[in-house]
C-alpha cells in the first residue's frame, strides 16, 4: 500500500490487493473507490477480489472504473458524489493513482481555486497542471503546445516497445526518445504457459521495468488518454501533452474478462484458471497437480487473440502432466474452440492431432464460453456452427482454463489511428500508418494480418526501427516485413511443435530441417523454448541485438 494524501478526506493510491486492506483498515480508512477497470492489466487483480477482503474488513467500497485517460466530467460527478456518501476517509486507487488524483481535481474545481487544487495534488506526487489547462479550457485539452517535445515518442513499453527504442537508439543514437507506459513491472508472457506446465516460477518472468528501459530514451510514467495525430499531440493521464516529430503506437492489446459472464467474480478460485494472467497461472499448475478424475475444460474464444496456440499449449502440458501421474485415464479433457479448426496452418495440423488422440481429447469446435458459474462449476458456450442454428450447451467442470476474449485498448479503438475494427491502421509491409506518414505501429495492437506473438514483434521491431531511421534520412521506407510469427505448441514436456509461418500460413522456418522440422515434436524446439529463447528476450530483443532478424530490403518505395 503506498497512500499518498490529497486531502483530509482523501487519498489515493497505486494499484492493491487483497492483502493490502487490513493495512489499509489500520491506517484509519473506510472506504475503498476502485477507479481502475478489470482486466486492464495482465497482474492485476479483480474489484471483486478487493471488495470481499474489504468488506470482510469492515470497510465499504464503491466500483468506479475509468478507462485511463478518459476521465468525463460525468465520472467526476460520481466521484464527488462517492465521497459525500461514503463514509470518510476514503481511500481511492488505479493503477498509479493518477486517475483517482485527476477526479479529485475536476470534483473540486467549482469549490476550490485551481491553485489549491494543484498544491494538494503536487504534494502528493501527482502533476494536475494538464487537468487545470483543461478546466481553464472549458473541459478540453489543448494541445497547440506541449508540456514535452521529442523526436520520437514510443507507446508501450512491451515486448515491442522497449525493442523498438533499442533498435532505434542502435541506429541513431542522437535521437531524442520518450517511451510511454505507466507499468512498473515488465513481463515475459510467452513464459506464463511454462509457469502453468510446472517449468518455470512466475518470478522468472517478470523484472522492473526501469531496469529495461534502453539507457539514453526517456521514460514517461504515464497512460495516454487520447491521440491529436493532426497536432502531433499525444495526451496523458491528468491531461499533459507530449509532442512528436514521429510516434510509434505498441500498447498491446486489452483482455477483456468482463465479456464472459461471471468470470471476473471466480477467476483464482473455483477451479477456474487462466494462464493470460501473471498470478493466474501458478493457480493453473496447481489445479493440474490436485486434479484426479472429472472434467478439465480448456477454451478458446474467437480471434484475433495473442499466441493462438496458447489454449492448447495448456492443455497438452496438463494432458501430459496427468498422464506421468498415471491419472489421465480417469479426466474428460475437453477442448472448447470458437474456431472451426485445431490449428490455422496446415502443416502443423498432424502432429497436433496425434496429440489429441494421444491424451484421449474431445474436440468441440464453433463453441465460444459466454458465460461461468464458478461456485456451481458450470460453463456456458454459444455454439454457432455453420448452417446450423445457433445454440448453448452448459458443461459441468471440476477444471476449467479460460482465454478471455482480446480487444485493442479502449484509447486506441476511440483514436483517429484505429479502423473499423478497433485497431491500429497499418501498411502490412512497412508498418506505416495509411493515414498518418509519421505514425507506426507493431505488437499486437496493429491489424496487419499476422499472428499476434512475441516472436512477431521481435520480428517487426528492426523494420519499424529501420523505417523510422529512413524516413528522418528523408528516404522511402526500405524494410518490409513478412509476417513472420512463431508459436512453441508444447505438446508434453520436453518436446515443442515449433510453429513458424508468415502471411497466408507460408511455413518460414529458422533452422534447417535436419536440425528442427517444425512440423513434427522435437526435444531441440523444447531446449530452445526453455533454455535459449528467455535470455534472447533479456539480453538480446530487447537491448536491440537484431539476431536472425534483420529486415528485408526492397529498392522500392513500400507505401
Amino acid at each position: 500500500m503506498d497512500a499518498k494524501t490529497i486531502s483530509a478526506d482523501l487519498s489515493v493510491s497505486p494499484q492493491i490487493t487483497s492483502a493490502d486492506i487490513q493495512a489499509i483498515k489500520s491506517a484509519g480508512f473506510r472506504s475503498v473507490i476502485c477507479n481502475r477497470p478489470d482486466g486492464e492489466g495482465a497482474d492485476q487483480p479483480s474489484f471483486e477480489e478487493i471488495e470481499i477482503a474489504a468488506k470482510a474488513a469492515g470497510l465499504e467500497t464503491r466500483y468506479l472504473p475509468i478507462t485511463a485517460g478518459r476521465v468525463r466530467d460525468e465520472d467526476a460527478d460520481d466521484f464527488r458524489t462517492a465521497l459525500r456518501e461514503l463514509p470518510g476517509p476514503v481511500f481511492a486507487f488505479c493503477r498509479t493513482g493518477t486517475r483517482s488524483a485527476t477526479l479529485w481535481s475536476l470534483a473540486q474545481a467549482k469549490s476550490l481555486p485551481i491553485s489549491d487544487i494543484l498544491a494538494a495534488t503536487k504534494a502528493a506526487g501527482y502533476d494536475m497542471n494538464g487537468v487545470a489547462r483543461r478546466i481553464a479550457n472549458g473541459g478540453k485539452t489543448p494541445t497547440d503546445t506541449g508540456d514535452a517535445t521529442f523526436d520520437v515518442v514510443i507507446v508501450g513499453a512491451g515486448a515491442g516497445g522497449i525493442s523498438v527504442a533499442s533498435s532505434l537508439r542502435n541506429r541513431k543514437p542522437d535521437l531524442n526518445i520518450a517511451l510511454i507506459d505507466p507499468a512498473d513491472i515488465h513481463y515475459y508472457q510467452p513464459g506464463w504457459t511454462m509457469v502453468g506446465g510446472g517449468v518455470f516460477d512466475a518470478s522468472v518472468t517478470a523484472r522492473t521495468m526501469g531496469t529495461l528501459i534502453p539507457q539514453g530514451v526517456h521514460w514517461i510514467k504515464s497512460a495516454v488518454a487520447a491521440f491529436e495525430p493532426d497536432n502531433n499531440a499525444v495526451i496523458l493521464d491528468g491531461c499533459r501533452v507530449v509532442k512528436y516529430g514521429r510516434l510509434i503506437v505498441t500498447p498491446g492489446l486489452k483482455l477483456d474478462w468482463g465479456r464472459i459472464e461471471g468470470l471476473v467474480e471466480t477467476l483464482g478460485r473455483n477451479g477456474v484458471t487462466s494462464n493470460y494472467r501473471y498470478d493466474l497461472a501458478s493457480y493453473t499448475w496447481e489445479l493440474v497437480q490436485n486434479l484426479r478424475e472429472g472434467r478439465a475444460i480448456f477454451s478458446q474464444p474467437p480471434m484475433p487473440i495473442k499466441c493462438a496456440g496458447a489454449p492448447q499449449k495448456a492443455m497438452y502440458l496438463s494432458a501430459d502432466a496427468w498422464l506421468r501421474r498415471g491419472v489421465l485415464a480417469n479426466i474428460d479433457i475437453q477442448f472448447n474452440n470458437a474456431g472451426g479448426v485445431l490449428f490455422g496452418v496446415k502443416d502443423y495440423v498432424p502432429a497436433l492431432e496425434s496429440y489429441i488422440r494421444k491424451y484421449g481429447v474431445t474436440t468441440n469446435f464453433f463453441h465460444n464460453l459466454i458465460a461461468i458459474d464458478g461456485p456451481g462449476k458450470i460453463a456456458t458456450f454459444a455454439v454457432n456452427r455453420p448452417n446450423e442454428a445457433a445454440t448453448t450447451v452448459t458443461t459441468e467442470f471440476d477444471m476449467i482454463h479460460v482465454v478471455p476474449p482480446q480487444v485493442a485498448p479502449d484509447f486506441i479503438r476511440v483514436s483517429p489511428l484505429a479502423d473499423a475494427a478497433g485497431w491500429v491502421d497499418v501498411d502490412q509491409a512497412s508498418l506505416r500508418h495509411k493515414t498518418y506518414d509519421n505514425i507506426w505501429s507493431l505488437g499486437d495492437v496493429m491489424n496487419a494480418p499476422n499472428a499476434k506473438t512475441a516472436a512477431a514483434a521481435r520480428m517487426q521491431a528492426p523494420v519499424v526501427a529501420e523505417n523510422v531511421a529512413d524516413d528522418i534520412d528523408g528516404k522511402s521506407p526500405t524494410a518490409i516485413y513478412n509476417g513472420y510469427g512463431s508459436c512453441p505448441l508444447t505438446v508434453e514436456r520436453g518436446k515443442i511443435v515449433l510453429a513458424e509461418f508468415g502471411y497466408g500460413g507460408a511455413l518460414l522456418p529458422s533452422f534447417p530441417r535436419f536440425v528442427i522440422d517444425g512440423t513434427k515434436p522435437s526435444r531441440m524446439a523444447w531446449l530452445l523454448k526453455e533454455k535459449l529463447l528467455p535470455p534472447v528476450y533479456w539480453k538480446g530483443m530487447l537491448r536491440g541485438k537484431e539476431w536472425m532478424v534483420k529486415p528485408e530490403k526492397v529498392s522500392a518505395k513500400v507505401s
